[in-house]
C-alpha cells in the first residue's frame, strides 16, 4: 500500500493523542505501583443494585435495544431525583435523556448546540474530553482559569465576563469540579447565571459529582437559579455516585427544546446503551438518604486520610470540598514539572498520580500541580501514604 500524502487524523483532533490516563495506568501496571491516577473505585457499589442488574438480565429487560431516550423507569427516576433533591420539575418523556455515561452526554450536547466558529467558555483546568468535544463540534474553546486562593480554587468573575464575546455560544461548567475539587458557591453561580441571561448564553453543566460534597459545601444546580431553567443542559451520571463506572449510565435534563436538540446528536453516537443497567440505576436513584449520607462520610474519611498523608509527605494540599480527587502543589518538594514528577513517582515511591497540566490550555499555570484519587479502599490509601513518606525523607 502506498503511503498517504496527507495526515490521517482529522485536523480538529490532531492535538489530542493518547490520554494521560492510559499512559499512567500502563505505568502503574508495569511498575506495580498503586494507581491513584485514574478516578475509578476499586470496590463495587451496593450489592442490591448489582443484583437488580442481574435480575434485569435474567428477566429480559434491556437485553435488546432499549428506547432511544432511555427506559421509562430510569427517566422517571431521574425526574423524581431532580425534583426531590433540587425542586427541579422535569417531564420524564420530554425533558430527560439517557446517555452512555456523562462523556457521551457532553459530546452530544456540544455537537448539538455548537456551530463551527462558536466560542465555548470552559473552566480551566478541565476534564480532557471537554476540549476534544468542543473541537469535534468545530467550536473554539476559551479557557477561564480557576486559581488557588486560601486553600481552594476560585473563579475570577471579572475574567469570566471579559471572556464573553459576540461569538460566545455557551459556558461549560463543572461543579463539583474535577480536578480541583472546588464546589462553586451560590455567589459564583449567581454571577454566571446573570452573565448567561444578560448575554443570552446557553450553559452546559457537568454535575456528575453532585453527591460527593463534604463539610459545609453545598451542590447548587445552576438550573435552579433565576432565568436558567430553560437555557441549561444539566448532565448527571450513575458511575461516581454508585461506584459502577463500567456500566456507563448517564443522563441529560433540560427543557424540551434543548433535550430534543441533544437527542438529535446522541442518536447518531451510540443510539442506545447499557440496557439492563438502566433498570438497575432506576432502583439506585431511589435508595434511601442513608446511602448517600454513608457515601459522603466514607469518602470524607478517605479524603482526610490521603490529604493528611500527602501533607506529611511534603506536598501543599488543596483539600477538596467535593469529588474524589486531591490537588497538590509539588513545589515544596523542590519540584516544578508535574509531568516529570508523575512519570518518576512510581519508581521513587510506588504510587501513580496525574499531572494537572494535562487539564490546562495554559500548561504553565498547571505545571506544578498533581492530582491524586482517594476513591480506593482504606488499606490501599494507607499503603500509598506509607510509600509517599519516602518523599519527605
Amino acid at each position: 500500500m502506498a503511503p498517504m500524502n496527507r495526515p490521517l487524523l482529522n485536523r480538529r483532533l490532531a492535538e489530542f493523542g493518547t490520554t494521560i490516563f492510559a499512559e499512567m495506568s500502563a505505568l502503574a501496571a508495569r511498575t506495580g505501583a498503586i494507581n491513584l491516577g485514574q478516578g475509578f473505585p476499586d470496590t463495587d457499589g451496593p450489592e442490591e443494585i448489582r443484583e437488580a442488574a442481574v435480575r434485569a438480565l435474567r428477566e429480559g429487560h434491556g437485553n435488546q435495544y432499549p428506547p432511544g431516550p432511555g427506559v421509562p423507569e430510569l427517566r422517571e427516576a431521574v425526574a423524581d431525583h431532580q425534583l426531590k433533591r433540587y425542586g427541579l420539575a422535569h417531564d420524564p418523556d420530554a425533558e430527560v435523556l439517557v446517555t452512555a455515561g456523562a462523556t457521551e452526554a457532553i459530546a452530544a450536547a456540544l455537537l448539538a448546540l455548537v456551530e463551527p466558529g462558536d466560542e465555548v467558555i470552559a473552566l480551566e483546568p478541565y476534564y480532557d474530553s471537554y476540549a476534544a468535544c468542543i473541537a469535534m463540534a468545530g467550536g473554539t474553546r476559551v479557557p477561564v482559569t480557576l486559581r488557588p486562593s486560601e486553600g481552594r480554587y476560585v473563579l475570577d468573575l471579572d475574567e469570566l465576563r471579559a471572556a464573553v464575546t459576540d461569538r460566545t455560544r455557551l459556558i461549560l461548567l463543572n461543579t463539583p469540579h474535577n480536578p480541583t475539587g472546588t464546589v462553586l458557591t451560590r455567589d459564583e453561580l449567581t454571577a454566571v447565571a446573570e452573565l448567561a441571561t444578560e448575554r443570552d448564553l446557553l450553559v452546559v453543566t457537568d454535575e456528575v459529582y453532585e453527591h460527593l460534597v463534604f463539610d459545609d459545601a453545598e451542590h447548587i444546580p445552576i438550573a435552579t437559579l433565576p432565568g436558567m431553567r430553560d437555557r441549561t443542559v444539566t448532565i448527571g451520571s450513575a458511575g461516581k455516585t454508585f461506584s459502577f463506572t463500567g456500566w456507563k449510565v448517564g443522563w441529560v435534563t433540560a427543557s424540551p427544546e434543548l433535550t430534543a436538540a441533544v437527542r438529535s446528536a446522541k442518536q447518531f453516537l451510540t443510539y442506545v446503551a447499557s440496557g439492563p443497567f438502566q433498570y438497575a440505576i432506576a432502583e439506585a436513584l431511589r435508595l434511601p438518604d442513608t446511602y448517600f449520607e454513608g457515601l459522603r462520610a466514607d469518602l470524607r474519611a478517605k479524603r482526610d486520610l490521603l490529604s493528611d498523608g500527602l501533607a506529611r509527605a511534603g506536598f501543599e494540599v488543596y483539600r477538596p470540598a467535593g469529588t474524589y480527587f486531591v490537588t497538590t502543589d509539588i513545589r515544596p518538594l523542590g519540584e516544578s514539572d508535574g509531568f516529570a514528577f508523575c512519570r518518576g513517582l512510581p519508581e521513587r515511591a510506588g504510587v501513580v498520580a496525574i499531572p494537572n497540566a494535562v487539564f490546562y490550555d495554559h500548561r504553565d499555570a498547571g505545571a506544578p500541580f498533581v492530582r491524586f484519587a482517594f476513591c480506593k479502599r482504606t488499606d490501599v490509601l494507607e499503603e500509598a501514604v506509607a510509600r509517599l513518606r519516602t518523599l519527605a525523607a
